[in-house]
């Protein structure tokens, strides 16, 4: 367990707790950068299914696409508070979550280009669900083998 802590909170020395390096990271206290952390991935679930229910009223693909995307840039804010923005985004570009961050980054971008200005229904709803897929499979990266799992049951049910 102790192992996996250590995985997932991406720690190199043995002898810092998770606590104690997450309070390094900022001079924000535990408390408050957990509270911000359940704000914006609260606020991020919120805009995803608001943004949803949007998707089904007239000419409510332009207000899907923001909001879906506002939830999402929500969500991946979330875990800045936990971590820290600059450890955040060395993680992001890390070589097991680059290929993910930049084609969920891209998405972001795609869908409110698409929706916006482009004016192409099919192409942001496209954009969203990579934006999903990709968020997914980023969000995956930081579970230990989960990538793995993934893949197996995936080709388990192709075969």
């Amino acid at each position: 367990m102790e192992k996996l802590r250590r995985v997932l909170s991406g720690q190199d020395d043995e002898e810092q707790g998770l606590t104690a390096q997450v309070l390094d990271a900022s001079s924000l206290s535990f408390n408050t950068r957990l509270k911000w952390f359940a704000i914006c991935f609260v606020c991020g679930i919120f805009f995803s299914v608001l943004g949803t229910g949007l998707l089904w009223l007239p000419g409510g693909i332009k207000l899907f696409a923001v909001f879906y995307t506002l939830g999402n840039m929500a969500a991946l804010a979330s875990t800045c508070f936990l971590m820290g923005p600059m450890k955040q985004l060395k993680k992001m570009f890390e070589t097991t979550r680059l290929l993910a961050t930049v084609i969920m980054l891209l998405c972001l971008v795609f869908t409110l280009c698409s929706a916006l200005w482009w004016h192409k229904r099919g192409l942001a709803l496209l954009f969203c669900v990579l934006q999903f897929l990709s968020m997914t499979w980023y969000s995956l990266s930081y579970i230990p083998y989960a990538r793995d799992a993934v893949i197996k049951c995936c080709s388990s049910l192709l075969s």
